[in-house]
């Protein structure tokens, strides 16, 4: 298996993977267990060697995971799968030419494609450009910066996190816990105009909020922006701050739209029931990256950790000649497990919930089990 960074020759593949995501990675997995479909020439173009799980990123924060624990080794299952990877950025892409167009300029031919790259920070868009405003998205390059500041002097006495959905609320509980930090940093959630948890059910909302409260953390139901270079919410100064975390979902990377792929009115790659775009039946889309247009479902790590499996016998049945057949059937509920930083958990279930330490032990088991199937397949010789 080779490793490109910088090789300018135009790349032939069969089948394209663009991004190394959740849903990827399942790929990755079927093409280790049952071979490369047809034998075919596969390519892997990521920008990183690693995919960093985002759900064990506040677990890192407050001290229970080391910084490694939420990694997926992308290099060791490409090697596996026999398949070449490319570390680099999709840039632009023609989809009646069949090309990609990498950051570093390389271009890489396909023959069918599948993408799952992940969405885009939109800090700057909402909140306005400032220094101290930090991107959730890309993942690892939000841990990487994090890491620098806990290490750093200035430390992360004062944070104030942007967005009131899953995300945000975890990083609230996390940044609060900071393993190491003396005293606590001080944190303020600015959950936007829509409130706190917006779509989960009442008593999980209640249990989150009691929890907020007892640990001190700040909640302004406003959104966050930047005025004459001061940053407020609900017409609330909110200096001194020292960093602000933009935790307000995931936009459109820009190279889908220009593209000419159809998308959603927000620029995501417009898919059907089987992950396969709308209009140009030989590219497959998943993750943040994609919208169902069959059924509404948000962009969420569970939505494409499921979706995986799906797209692995999908890109399996057109590379065989077939017609994709699978479909993802979202659950009518998803368990969703907030961790609280301080050794407990919420549980989200529908209407139902349920908190405590037996919360959070079950959270790390499932995460843990995740990340271990595929270090088991990354190593195996």
């Amino acid at each position: 298996m080779a490793v490109s960074q910088i090789n300018f020759a135009r790349i032939d593949a069969d089948v394209l993977l663009v991004g190394g995501g959740h849903a990827h990675v399942a790929v990755l997995a079927d093409w280790i267990r049952r071979g490369v479909p047809q034998g075919a020439r596969a390519v892997l173009l990521t920008p990183d060697p690693a995919l960093r799980y985002s759900g064990m990123v506040p677990g890192w924060l407050a001290g229970q995971h080391e910084i490694g624990d939420g990694l997926v080794d992308l290099v060791g299952l490409a090697a596996r799968a026999g398949v070449e990877l490319v570390l680099d950025r999709c840039a632009a892409l023609d989809p009646e030419a069949r090309r990609v167009k990498t950051a570093g300029g390389q271009e890489i031919a396909f023959n069918i494609a599948s993408f799952d790259t992940g969405g885009e920070g939109r800090g700057a868009a909402l909140l306005g450009k400032d220094p101290r405003i930090v991107d959730v998205r890309p993942i690892g390059a939000f841990v990487e910066r994090l890491a620098g500041l806990r290490a750093s002097r200035q430390g992360l006495p004062r944070v104030v996190i942007a967005g009131g959905g899953a995300g945000g609320v975890e990083l609230a509980f996390g940044l609060r816990n900071l393993a190491g930090a003396a005293p606590r940093p001080q944190v303020t959630l600015a959950t936007g105009t829509s409130g706190l948890l917006l779509g989960f059910a009442d008593v999980v909302r209640r249990r989150v909020a009691k929890a907020l409260a007892r640990q001190g953390i700040a909640v302004l139901e406003a959104e966050a922006a930047f005025e004459r270079g001061t940053p407020v919410a609900g017409g609330q100064w909110l200096e001194p701050v020292d960093l602000i975390i933009a935790a307000t979902g995931s936009a459109a990377p820009g190279w889908g739209r220009a593209s000419g792929l159809e998308t959603d009115a927000e620029g995501f790659i417009a898919v059907d029931a089987h992950q396969r775009s709308v209009s140009h039946p030989h590219i497959f889309a998943a993750g943040d990256v994609a919208a169902r247009l069959d059924r509404a479902l948000p962009h969420s790590g569970v939505h494409a950790v499921f979706a995986g499996p799906v797209l692995a016998a999908n890109l399996r049945s057109v590379v065989g000649g077939d017609v994709p057949q699978a479909t993802y059937h979202p659950r009518r509920h998803s368990l969703y497990i907030l961790n609280t930083g301080d050794g407990s958990a919420i549980a989200s279930y529908g209407p139902f919930s349920a908190e405590g330490r037996w919360v959070l032990a079950l959270k790390h088991r499932i995460d843990k089990a995740w990340i271990a199937q595929y270090a088991g397949l990354a190593a195996k010789q």
